[in-house]
């Protein structure tokens, strides 16, 4: 391992399971040291964290939801305490809800879904940018949000609300992206299609991407793996000329 690129700091949200933790483990594998956000689950968050250990890198789990400022705070004060700077962010952590149409929903249910969704993803890259903005003492470095091609295609009759979460998310990474381009900050979002990972139970539909994937061009649903390859590149610096872009990793859907 890079001992150089070891110093590198990367907090993931939501990098307990699916696609955090494949994002977790690929980054330490090229050298990040990585902060492992956990929302409830510490001993998936654990299990992440021994297995970038016995690759021979370097992590540790952190506790907090995202829906909760304070649990923000005090995720990137124990970065702070841990590695004493941070050079990049992926904004992973996410909720979706049960099918429903938008006549059914209840102010709670929407309510939950902008506070995790967008203001956590908000006020996550805040934090980061005042640790990493070169107008602000930092070194620069890297932000990258988790949108869903459901920002494009709508879906009608299942979570609208949840697709509205991150079309919001795809507007927020141009206007950040261009907001801190001169700070030594980029910031660019992966679109994922879909992707066997456990998000889909967390919906009431455990089945959908194996059900899904014949209607996808590729004809097969996506890995948490191959979305990882994705916003572990634009973490990198081979992306160096790489701001405010919408990566679709969707098996052409």
């Amino acid at each position: 391992m890079n001992a150089a690129a070891g110093q590198k700091t990367l907090l993931v949200t939501g990098a307990s399971r699916g696609i955090g933790a494949a994002t977790a483990l690929l980054a330490a594998s090229q050298g990040w040291r990585v902060a492992v956000n956990y929302a409830s689950n510490e001993a998936a968050a654990n299990a992440v964290v021994k297995s970038i250990s016995d690759a021979g890198g370097e992590a540790f789990a952190v506790k907090g939801d995202v829906g909760s400022e304070e649990d923000i705070l005090a995720m990137f004060e124990a970065v702070d305490a841990r590695y004493g700077r941070l050079d990049g962010l992926v904004n992973n952590a996410g909720v979706v809800d049960q099918a429903a149409r938008v006549d059914e929903m209840s102010n709670a249910r929407l309510e939950r879904m902008m506070r995790i969704n967008i203001i956590g993803s908000f006020l996550c890259a805040r934090e980061a940018v005042r640790r990493m903005s070169t107008a602000k003492g930092g070194r620069g470095g890297a932000i990258v949000n988790l949108s869903s091609a459901a920002a494009t295609l709508g879906a009608p009759g299942m979570y609208v609300d949840y697709a509205a979460s991150k079309g919001a998310i795809e507007t927020f990474t141009v206007g950040l992206a261009r907001e801190v381009a001169t700070e030594g900050i980029r910031v660019n979002a992966v679109t994922p299609g879909i992707i066997e990972t456990d998000i889909h139970a967390s919906g009431g539909a455990p089945d959908r991407a194996k059900v899904l994937g014949a209607m996808v061009p590729m004809k097969r649903p996506g890995t948490a793996d191959e979305v990882a390859e994705a916003i572990v590149w634009l973490l990198s610096d081979a992306a160096s000329y790489t701001t405010g872009a919408i990566l679709n990793v969707t098996g052409g859907r």
